[in-house]
């Protein structure tokens, strides 16, 4: 038997699992750029257009390090792929962590992998299963999106090299997690570390892009966009992406070899043999489960946030443009422009805290899969007291990283400006201004968990829709019907203006109702069942 016998059923299987996940994520990514690019041709029809727009944008240091530069000011196809570059190669790539960690660590945590390999499964089946898979769909995902923004009316070369910039992020990002894979003993490890890694590049990119360009050159999202789809095509920065997969691969291959199944590279450290006091109720022991994750996302916000305050302050640049000048003026000037730019940015910092509220709930739906909860629940642990615990976690856990990102870019800009006191304290408010509709998301888990729980992943699509609405809404010409069924709509746009702060109580109301929901249907149901 070979290292890789059983690879194709395992193949099959995975994307049976994925039948599902794997069209929606396609479906997503073809709509959103077929629809960016159409909506584009709209709003700039003539090439004087287009070309005062770009130069707009690359003057302004804060937009280019977030969504990258435009290299041809007149190509309408730089202009429509301006938000979808670097922001969707980054999408791909973590959905490809998710796949491979999915396909490999996760299921030699749970068992199966070993009990499917009682049977004729070579060593390296799982791992070259989970790769397949991540780059069929990472291909699959590219050629569509391609073929969109050619239906769309996009040159073929460029929409080409779009695809092919977001296939090589999946790639590279999945052969990643196969690595985090072997090196982690659990999913969540596995998934954290790649996911970080793909934070840090990003990061890298951002930098690069508004600052010294070699630094790019570090970044697998930053190679997406060296490609240079609609602006003179580089089809060799395609060759790094390939080289580099090809090498993380044999790397995860290599770490495969060094451990046993369910074990990781790197050896989890022996706890004490007796539980300190801390660990005697449901809140310490929760507290340690979560605290490293709490902490990464902390130390991640407080970073972002000092970026944030550091590239808005040179939005003054974006005024060299006269027609930009008089237009800003129009709008109140340059701290109007800035104060925009935070509420934006900040907004989407509140979305993916969304992301950390409603992973402490599936947790908990983790936990009872793994038959964990039935065993704290055999102690005088109430249903209700767990379930509090988790919830008051999700709640307090999303303010502490809205808060340091906060606190950093009030920080980072009240240096610049001379006014520290006054910037921190508006801008940590405007970051926790978010916490109403993270909560909401929060809630939404929780009713799910306790009603419906073999439905809760239902939570990441509704994230999904948000993040896609939210983001390009505006540009489709979604109904504002639709839009107010996010509760993000409904937030005041702090710093600035404070329309729309009346509907805070009424989305804690709604968070909470959704919470009790949730509690009265698990102290109901069975568990492990619906």
């Amino acid at each position: 038997m070979g290292t890789l016998s059983g690879t194709g059923e395992l193949i099959r299987l995975a994307f049976h699992r994925d039948r599902v996940r794997i069209p929606l994520w396609t479906l997503a990514c073809v709509v959103t750029t077929a629809g960016a690019a159409a909506a584009t041709a709209d709003l700039y029809p003539s090439e004087r257009e287009r070309t005062v727009f770009a130069e707009g944008v690359n003057a302004v240091p804060a937009l280019v390090a977030f969504y990258g530069r435009i290299y041809d000011p007149s190509s309408l196809g730089a202009a429509a792929v301006l938000k979808l570059t670097g922001f969707g190669a980054a999408l791909v790539a973590l959905l490809m962590i998710f796949t491979v960690v999915r396909h490999t660590r996760a299921e030699e945590e749970s068992g199966r992998l070993e009990l499917i390999g009682a049977g004729a499964l070579g060593r390296h089946a799982a791992l070259a299963a989970g790769l397949v898979v991540a780059a069929t769909t990472s291909l699959a995902i590219g050629v569509l999106t391609a073929v969109g923004l050619i239906v769309a009316g996009l040159p073929v070369a460029g929409s080409l090299a779009l695809g092919l910039g977001w296939t090589m992020a999946g790639w590279v990002f999945g052969a990643i997690a196969a690595v985090t894979a072997q090196l982690s003993r659990t999913a969540r490890l596995a998934t954290g570390g790649a996911a970080s890694v793909l934070g840090v590049t990003y990061l890298v990119r951002a930098v690069g892009d508004s600052g010294p360009e070699w630094l790019s050159w570090f970044s697998p999202i930053g190679w997406v966009q060296q490609i240079r789809p609609f602006a003179g095509e580089r089809w060799w920065v395609a060759l790094i992406s390939v080289a580099v997969t090809l090498q993380l691969a044999l790397v995860a291959v290599r770490l495969g070899d060094r451990r046993d199944m369910g074990a990781g590279v790197l050896a989890e450290r022996p706890g004490p043999a007796r539980a300190g006091r801390s660990l005697r109720g449901t809140g310490g022991l929760l507290w340690r489960l979560n605290r490293s994750t709490l902490l990464a996302w902390t130390s991640v916000y407080l970073v972002l946030g000092l970026v944030l305050g550091n590239l808005a302050n040179g939005i003054g640049r974006f005024l060299d443009n006269p027609k930009a000048e008089r237009l800003i003026t129009a709008l109140g000037g340059q701290q109007a422009l800035t104060d925009a730019f935070f509420a934006a940015e900040l907004g989407i910092s509140g979305v993916i805290a969304a992301v950390y509220a409603m992973s402490v709930v599936v947790r908990l739906h983790n936990e009872e899969q793994a038959l964990h909860v039935e065993q704290l629940l055999a102690t005088p642990v109430t249903r209700t007291r767990l379930l509090a615990g988790y919830v008051l976690l999700a709640v307090a856990g999303s303010a502490i990283p809205l808060a340091a990102a906060g606190l950093g870019a009030g920080l980072s800009s009240g240096l610049q400006t001379g006014r520290p006191g006054a910037d921190i304290g508006r801008l940590t408010a405007a970051a926790l201004v978010q916490l109403p509709a993270v909560w909401v998301l929060a809630g939404l888990a929780c009713a799910l968990f306790g009603l419906l729980p073999r439905r809760l992943g239902a939570v990441w699509a509704v994230l999904a829709a948000i993040v896609v609405v939210g983001e390009f809404g505006v540009v489709f010409g979604v109904p504002q019907a639709i839009l107010n069924l996010s509760p993000f709509t409904h937030l005041p746009s702090l710093p600035g203006s404070t329309a729309g702060i009346t509907a805070l109580p009424w989305l804690v109301l709604l968070a909470a109702g959704l919470t009790a929901l949730g509690m009265a249907g698990f102290r109901r149901r069975d568990i492990g069942t619906s």
